[in-house]
C-alpha cells in the first residue's frame, strides 16, 4: 500500500505543480525554497524553488526514522558505538557502551535531533553508515525522489548530501503514512529511558515549536546547519485535510516556523477535501469464465480522495473504471484485476487498484462456461449499451 500511495503522490505532484504555483493570494515567505502539499494525494498547493538542490540538515532524520521503524523491532537493544558517541552535537549525551531500545533512540533522535542516535540506528539497521546511506538512497528512489542523495543518517554537512523541497515533501508524506512514525513526531515531551546503565533517564522536548502552538500541528522535523540554514518539515491536520509544508534555507531558526505557519494557513484556506472514489460505494460484479461460479465482486483497494482548491468544482470530477468485462477463474481475494481512475476536467489525477473481494477457483459452473463461450458477444453487447446509454 505504501508503494501505491507513493506512486499516487508522485503523479499528483507532477500534474499539479504548475497550476499550484500560479494560484492567487500566495503567501510571502522568507525561505529560499518551500512547498506545501496535501498529504494523502501529494497535490501541490504552493511551491517556491522546490526543485533547487540544498542541504536538508536534520530533516534527513525522517528517512533514518522510517528505515529504523521498518527494519528494527521496537525493543531491539542497540549498543552505542564509539563513532556514535563522537558524533557532533550530542543532545542525549550518549556514551559508548550505553544500551537503549530502538524505540527510545528513535524518539530521542526525532525530538531533540541527536546526531549520535542517528548513527547508532544506522549501524543497527545496516551494520555501517555507508551501507545505511545506500538503503536511504534506495528508499528515496522507491518513494519517487529524483534530486536527493544521502551520505549520512543525520544531515550533518557533507559533500553530496542534498535534497530538494519537493523530494523532502515526498519523503515526509511517505513517513506520515506510518502510524508509529506519526506517534513519534507528534510527541511534544517524553522521557528517554536507558537499558544500560540501568535507571538512567533524560527528559526531552520536541524542537518543533508548532506542536501545541498551531492548530492541528502533528509533526514533523526541524533542521539547522550554517550551510542549510533553517529547515522544517511541518504537518498539520484539520478535519479530513492534512497538509505538509517544507521549508529550506530559512534566515534563522525562528523564521522557518513563521514561514511554515503562512504556508499551512494558505493551504487550509484553499483546500476542501472531496471523496472521489469510496471503497464502500464503488463495488461491482464482473463476469467470470470457467469458474465455480459466474460472477465476482470487485472494488477499490481503498478510498481515494482529491483535494479541490477554492476555484475548482466537484462537478468536474469523474471516475473511469478499467476492468476486464470477463475475468478468468483462479482469482484470489485481494488480487488486482484493474484500476479506478479519478479525473478532474478530463485529466487523470490519481488512480487506485481494483481488487477482487472474493475468490473464484476454476470449476464447472454451467453459467460460467456459457460466459466463456459467449465472451465476444458480451463484449459487443456491453460496448453497445455504453454508447446507447451515454
Amino acid at each position: 500500500m505504501l508503494r501505491i500511495l507513493s506512486a499516487i503522490i508522485v503523479s499528483a505532484m507532477l500534474i499539479f505543480s504548475a497550476s499550484a504555483a500560479a494560484a492567487p493570494r500566495e503567501p510571502k515567505i522568507s525561505a529560499d525554497s518551500a512547498i506545501v502539499i496535501e498529504a494523502t494525494t501529494g497535490r501541490v498547493i504552493y511551491e517556491k524553488n522546490a526543485d533547487v538542490v540544498r542541504p536538508p540538515a536534520s530533516m534527513t532524520k525522517m528517512m533514518t526514522c522510517i528505515l529504523g521503524l521498518e527494519n528494527l523491532p521496537p525493543n531491539e537493544e542497540i549498543r552505542i558505538s564509539q563513532a556514535a558517541q563522537d558524533t557532533d552535537y550530542p543532545e542525549l549525551d550518549l556514551m559508548a557502551g550505553d544500551v537503549l531500545s530502538a524505540n527510545e533512540l528513535l524518539m530521542g533522535m526525532m525530538l531533540v535531533s541527536d546526531n549520535g542516535a542517528a548513527v547508532a540506528v544506522a549501524q543497527a539497521v545496516a551494520g555501517s553508515v555507508p551501507a545505511f546511506a545506500k538503503m536511504m538512497n534506495d528508499k528515496a528512489w522507491e518513494i519517487g525522489c529524483t534530486n536527493t542523495n544521502f551520505v549520512n543518517p543525520n544531515g550533518l554537512p557533507a559533500a553530496n548530501h542534498y535534497s530538494t523541497a519537493r523530494d523532502m515533501a515526498l519523503i515526509a508524506a511517505y513517513c506520515m503514512a506510518d502510524w508509529d512514525f506519526r506517534d513519534i513526531v507528534s510527541t511534544q515531551r517524553e522521557t528517554i529511558h536507558w537499558m544500560t546503565p540501568a535507571d538512567v533517564t533524560v527528559k526531552v522536548e520536541n524542537s518543533n515549536k508548532l506542536l501545541g502552538n498551531y492548530k492541528g500541528a502533528n509533526g514533523i522535523k526541524t533542521g539547522w546547519t550554517s550551510a542549510a540554514g533553517g529547515c522544517l518539515a511541518a504537518s498539520a491536520m484539520r478535519g479530513e485535510i492534512e497538509l505538509i509544508a517544507i521549508i529550506m534555507h530559512s534566515e534563522d531558526v525562528d523564521t522557518r516556523f513563521d514561514d511554515a505557519k503562512k504556508l499551512l494557513d494558505y493551504g487550509f484556506a484553499r483546500v476542501s477535501q472531496i471523496y472521489g472514489i469510496n471503497v464502500d460505494s464503488a463495488a461491482r460484479n464482473v463476469f467470470v469464465k470457467n469458474g465455480e461460479h459466474a460472477t465476482i465482486e470487485v472494488g477499490p483497494e481503498g478510498n481515494l480522495t482529491f483535494p479541490l482548491l477554492d476555484d475548482e468544482y466537484a462537478g468536474k470530477l469523474s471516475v473511469d473504471y478499467e476492468i476486464p468485462r470477463v475475468l478468468e477463474a483462479g482469482i484470489k481475494t485481494g488480487d488486482a484485476v484493474g484500476k479506478a481512475i479519478l479525473k478532474y476536467d478530463g485529466r487523470e489525477v490519481a488512480s487506485v487498484p481494483i481488487v477482487a473481494r472474493e475468490s473464484v477457483d476454476k470449476g464447472s459452473s454451467v453459467v460460467s462456461k456459457i460466459i466463456g463461450w459467449t465472451e465476444p458477444l458480451i463484449t459487443v453487447a456491453q460496448d453497445f449499451l455504453t454508447v446507447w446509454l451515454a
